[in-house]
């Protein structure tokens, strides 16, 4: 695969500046037009052998374009804050908005190649890590994203050449580090696993570029009329104006059980045995949240459920057994504009709790494949292929040590009925009923349908769902802080 890239490529001075002018001039316009479209977000990865020209080339494009509309950010060894978040984490806080460029100088591929020559990753390991990454980008080129992948490539003898005289100069030898000559020392292994994991991941939507780093002219034409082409062809592209569908199709039961229809919504519990009860678990979870193997874990809570359903109650009866730094309530509403601008999943990614910490989300990323499927907000493809992107999230999660948690609360038409009525004649409860709450009754049907299918198709061994029972708010909330309490219990020991 870089055979190609070690023949020598060369621009003479006066053929650069020729092509120069017009290129700079051609890549400006495409940016603002970018920008005044925002339509969708250009991401450049910066990956490739030491002294190759990385960091020339992301200043070369901060140069010819205009910085304002550009995010470079460039990943080193993981910080304190990063160690305590899943790994990609620190990847989905840099990615940029619709009509932006985002520049990532070294990215998710540098960890996996470096920690497999390390052998701190097998085999097995590296191609799981692959994997990872595959999905990750196919989710943001469904999203919309341009992904635009450049491996800055030397041959031995020229890296070698190349680090010593960047060492010679004394203006540019603060760019050798040590460790880019121990990098050296594993020059071939590096190439090796360079070379597996590019061919792995050079994808339809998203392939790898490999650029000869040797001569800084042919790669900064190279870099600048690749990234022009790209941005032309997907700006002239025409999008259709409306790809959404008012009649979302539904998903038969993967074994022909709707698992809902096995739920007895009506669970006996006085108010009595529920006291006795609350104390109890509410005591066993201050108990688990102070627990010192905590410390190296935290606790993503999400509830879904049918409107009044006891959502809200539920959150407040764990919240009470809680320190209030340690936690944090995250209520869902329509996205943002600023949201808007980003993948479906991102500002889910930027209130993950730190160690030792719980976000418990009013509403979810399960809106996708709910609301949005149900009316019409999402296009077929977009909630079908979220249950996967859902899943993938949810394991990273897992991975990192957070504990996931995930109820639905159930209850009937007819108690739903009960519940409205009550708001609208209790004056401190008028806020909790909107219209949406009785226009969302008109669709019960087609939620119940979206519900089946969502539990039965994210509902993993890393983060089930707990149906709850919840035509008796008591009963609801002791099997709520019960669950919770022996998810806790069950990852810390």
């Amino acid at each position: 695969m870089f055979e190609a890239a070690e023949l020598g490529h060369k621009v003479d001075k006066e053929s650069y500046k020729a092509q120069l002018p017009a290129l700079r001039e051609a890549l400006l316009d495409a940016q603002y037009e970018l920008r005044e479209r925002g339509s969708f977000p250009v991401i450049i990865l910066i990956n490739g052998v030491d002294g190759a020209g990385k960091g020339e080339t992301v200043n070369l494009l901060n140069e010819w374009m205009d910085p304002r509309l550009i995010d470079t950010h460039a990943f080193g060894d993981t910080g304190l804050e990063e160690y305590a978040q899943p790994a990609m984490w620190r990847f989905w806080r840099a990615l940029p908005a619709r009509g932006r460029i985002g520049i990532l100088f070294g990215s998710w591929y540098t960890l996996p190649i470096l920690n497999r020559v390390a052998g701190k990753l097998d085999k097995s390991d590296l191609r799981g890590a692959v994997d990872d990454i595959v999905r990750f980008e196919d989710m943001l080129c469904h999203e919309g994203a341009l992904l635009l992948k450049f491996w800055f490539h030397l041959g031995k003898k020229q890296q070698k050449s190349r680090l010593k005289a960047l060492e010679a100069d004394p203006l540019t030898q603060w760019r050798v580090r040590e460790e880019d000559w121990e990098h050296f020392k594993q020059y071939d292994e590096l190439r090796d696993v360079s070379e597996q994991v590019l061919l792995r991941t050079s994808t339809g939507h998203a392939p790898w570029v490999v650029v000869d780093g040797e001569d800084e002219r042919y790669r900064s034409l190279t870099v600048g009329k690749l990234l022009l082409q790209a941005l032309r062809s997907r700006l002239e592209q025409t999008l259709p104006d409306n790809p959404r569908s008012n009649a979302p199709p539904l998903l038969a039961p993967l074994d022909g059980v709707r698992v809902l229809d096995k739920l007895a919504l009506d669970q006996p519990m006085s108010k009595a045995d529920y006291l006795v009860e609350l104390e109890k678990w509410q005591g066993r979870l201050n108990q688990l949240s102070r627990h010192p193997r905590f410390r190296a874990h935290a606790v993503v809570a999400v509830f879904e459920g049918n409107d009044a359903a006891g959502k809200g109650g539920a959150i407040r009866r764990i919240t009470a057994a809680l320190d209030a730094r340690q936690y944090h309530v995250i209520p869902i509403a329509s996205p943002s504009e600023e949201e808007r601008a980003q993948p479906y999943l991102w500002r889910f990614w930027r209130h993950l709790p730190k160690h030792g910490k719980f976000t418990l989300f009013d509403r979810s990323w399960y809106g996708r494949v709910l609301v949005e499927r149900v009316e019409g907000y999402a296009s077929d493809a977009d909630w079908m292929r979220a249950y996967g992107e859902i899943n993938d999230f949810e394991r990273q999660l897992s991975d990192a040590g957070v504990v996931v948690v995930k109820f639905w609360l159930a209850i009937d038409a007819d108690e739903q009925l009960k519940r409205f009525e009550a708001r609208e004649q209790t004056g401190f409860k008028r806020f909790k009923i909107t219209p949406d709450d009785w226009r969302n009754r008109e669709k019960w049907d087609a939620y119940r349908e979206a519900v089946h299918d969502m539990v039965e198709r994210t509902s993993t061994s890393e983060a089930p769902w707990t149906l709850v029972e919840a035509n008796n708010k008591y009963h609801a909330r002791i099997k709520i802080l019960r669950t919770l309490c022996e998810a806790m219990a069950a990852k810390l020991d």
